[in-house]
């Protein structure tokens, strides 16, 4: 079995040699199988591209991969292109799943071949948050509530920033995705999965904030409820082409 753990980046050089050496360190130390860190930087236009060309260099584990459009969309389904691993998943690079969860995972896939993904969750009943700020815990409830309401999405948490699934699933569902280019492509990952059957486990985790995140709240807000709509009717539309067919 081989890892391959994918890192969007943008505009990190603040958190981006830390994320990669710890994360480096760890796996060496930890993880028995081989493990691939992909730096996937979708347009930094600060010290992000230095950093990771010069940790590519130092890790022979580690690559770098400049692309030039925006957006954490873009930058898994690259990934994803690009995986030749048997496990390919996201972490955010600010490391604030507890980095131990990645064993849990790797145990998770080897000892339950039923099982194709694996989904991080803050509000899983085990899982420990901490430090979460009061209105990104409002948001992220709201976001929840509107997912199960629109969706009926099973699944406690949508987009932990932990995400990890079995290589011919990530390619099937990449396939059958949009082409959204920002964080709501990974509610649609997961969306799709539930919508196909997909055996998903819902993990708890040790989770804590990091106050310099680079996420903008407002503006994430509007787009989610943008692509809630858009994604709503796309599976209406579907739907309706497949009973046409049956």
């Amino acid at each position: 079995m081989e890892l391959n753990i994918l890192f969007p980046v943008l505009n990190e050089h603040l958190r981006l040699e830390r994320g990669i050496r710890t994360t480096v360190e760890y796996v060496r130390a930890h993880l028995n199988v081989p493990c691939h860190l992909t730096i996937l930087d979708n347009g930094s236009d600060d010290d992000t591209p230095r950093i990771g060309r010069k940790l590519a260099r130092e890790y022979p584990e580690v690559t770098y991969e400049r692309i030039e459009e925006r957006g954490v969309g873009v930058a898994f389904r690259h990934g994803v292109e690009l995986n030749n691993a048997d496990i390919v998943g996201y972490m955010d690079i600010d490391l604030s799943t507890d980095i131990s969860t990645l064993s849990e995972m790797l145990r998770i896939f080897r000892d339950n071949p039923q099982i194709q993904y694996v989904n991080a969750s803050r509000f899983a009943d085990r899982s420990d948050t901490r430090g979460r700020k009061w209105y990104r815990r409002i948001t992220s409830k709201g976001l929840l509530i509107l997912l199960k309401a629109v969706f009926g999405m099973r699944a406690t948490d949508a987009i932990c920033g932990f995400t990890f699934v079995r290589r011919e699933i990530a390619e099937r569902l990449v396939n059958e995705c949009g082409d959204d280019k920002g964080w709501f492509y990974m509610i649609e990952f997961l969306l799709r999965a539930e919508r196909d059957g997909i055996d998903i486990l819902d993990l708890p985790v040790n989770w804590t904030e990091d106050y310099n995140t680079t996420v903008h709240i407002w503006k994430t807000i509007r787009n989610y409820l943008r692509n809630i709509i858009r994604l709503k009717r796309t599976f209406i539309l579907e739907e309706k082409k497949n009973a046409q067919k049956n």
